[in-house]
């Protein structure tokens, strides 16, 4: 992506002259960056559990499009994104220094390069999840704050999650939140425990996998994580393994949701043994999200409506979703 912000190597070699030469700062330059910043490929791993929450929380087709299903899908599908990846940028730009996947020329993930302005709209995204306090009742707020802990805790000091092995995968169980308090929100009780924990070992081994095309940046950087102390190799086994974890608790709740589930293990197990690169896997990841995402949504909504009106309720946010996905 190509930026108007001074980068950081800018500062450092022109120092106060370079940075008084710099092009001043547009404001649609910082809304492209906060665009980039936010990650429009992975918007849906906040906001993909909303919908899952919603559709297993209501009772009925009107509770779908109520004040509190759409404030919380809207906050999760960008605010909320721009928050945690804000932080995480902001938190690490030392680091994504060397690591490729933040290469501005590639257009996916930008390394830091804010200003007071930038700062301050990550700052304003997460006030704005007072908002989905307001139109929530109490049972959803300790999900909704325990997101908001770990979504700060996971890059920022003096937690850092990030940096201290199996920390850094349990933490962003913070992915399984937001659908937790749209079930709660809407059905005014809690989740099954058994979802719950199916979900956060699911998100863990997502975390973990992640983090494989990261490892030798993060070790140059001196970082040390879960991917980085296994290696590649362990690493996938790593995933396999919660992610075959998540598909036994699943079938506890229902046998079908463990065969959904079941493609992950399969999944990182077809990576691992052939040679299809991690980086490209890594980039197709949100596609096979969304088509799992889609399927158990439909799963939901087929209880307060027929299965053809649930494909049809599906349809335009499984075609956001693909397109989020691939973009």
């Amino acid at each position: 992506m190509t930026s108007i912000e001074p980068t950081e190597s800018t500062e450092r070699d022109g120092g106060a002259d370079a940075a008084s030469q710099a092009p001043v700062p547009t404001v649609r330059g910082r809304l492209r960056y906060l665009l980039v910043l936010s990650r429009p490929r992975f918007w849906f791993y906040l906001a993909g559990p909303v919908i899952v929450g919603v559709a297993y929380g209501a009772d009925a087709v009107p509770e779908l499009f109520g004040p509190a299903a759409l404030v919380l899908f809207g906050y999760f599908l960008v605010p909320a994104n721009v928050l945690l990846y804000g932080v995480n940028d902001l938190f690490d730009a030392d680091i994504d220094a060397e690591n490729p996947k933040k290469a501005a020329e590639d257009g996916r993930e930008s390394r830091w390069r804010g200003d007071r302005v930038v700062t301050a709209a990550i700052v304003a995204a997460g006030l704005l999840s007072l908002v989905t306090l307001a139109v929530t009742p109490p049972i959803a707020w300790p999900y909704l704050g325990g997101f908001l802990l770990l979504a700060v805790g996971y890059s920022a000091p003096p937690t850092r999650l990030k940096t201290t092995p199996l920390l850094d995968s349990v933490s962003n169980g913070l992915y399984v939140l937001p659908g937790a308090a749209a079930y709660a929100a809407l059905s005014g009780i809690h989740p099954p425990v058994a979802a719950l924990l199916g979900a956060w070992t699911w998100a863990m081994a997502m975390h973990t996998f992640s983090a494989i095309p990261d490892i030798e940046p993060d070790r140059q950087a001196g970082i040390r994580t879960t991917a980085t102390v296994l290696g590649a190799r362990r690493a996938y086994g790593y995933c396999a393994g919660w992610w075959a974890i998540a598909v036994v608790v699943f079938a506890i709740l229902d046998p079908r949701l463990g065969a959904l589930l079941g493609v992950y293990p399969i999944f990182v197990a077809v990576v691992a043994a052939t040679d299809v690169a991690v980086e490209r896997a890594y980039w197709w990841f949100p596609a096979l999200n969304t088509v799992v995402g889609t399927a158990l949504t439909i799963g939901g909504l087929t209880r307060i409506v027929r299965p053809a009106e649930a494909g049809l309720l599906i349809e335009v946010w499984s075609l956001v979703g693909v397109i989020v996905g691939v973009a």
